[in-house]
């Protein structure tokens, strides 16, 4: 994991890169050409599957697709994960952890 991404997790702020022409960077990368920047954090889920872990419960899969214009694979908490659909808007979250990993949370319609 990228130092500057884990800093600004610890203070759970969703950083990301972009070019000197302002297209997202995904994920980050030590490239010092690269401008960091705060996401808002609101996406639309892209893709989603169900894990069904062996003796373990049901959690989410998303590809989601971040308003600033970037995709990052992670997890929707906070809801069934059956009932997670493509669309659907969600929010950053952060899960515990040194450094914190970014989930997300639907955002009630």
């Amino acid at each position: 994991m990228h130092s500057t991404f884990a800093e600004m997790a610890r203070r759970h702020e969703l950083g990301y890169q972009v070019t000197s022409e302002g297209t997202p960077v995904w994920p980050p990368r030590g490239d010092p050409s690269l401008r960091w920047l705060r996401s808002a954090g609101a996406g639309t889920v892209f893709s989603v599957t169900v894990l069904r872990p062996r003796g373990g419960d049901p959690r989410s899969l998303c590809l989601v697709t971040l308003d600033e214009g970037f995709r990052m694979m992670s997890a929707v908490e906070g809801a069934d994960p059956a009932q997670v659909r493509i669309g659907d808007r969600v929010l950053v979250s952060w899960a515990p952890g040194d450094p914190p990993l970014p989930v997300f949370r639907p955002i009630p319609a």
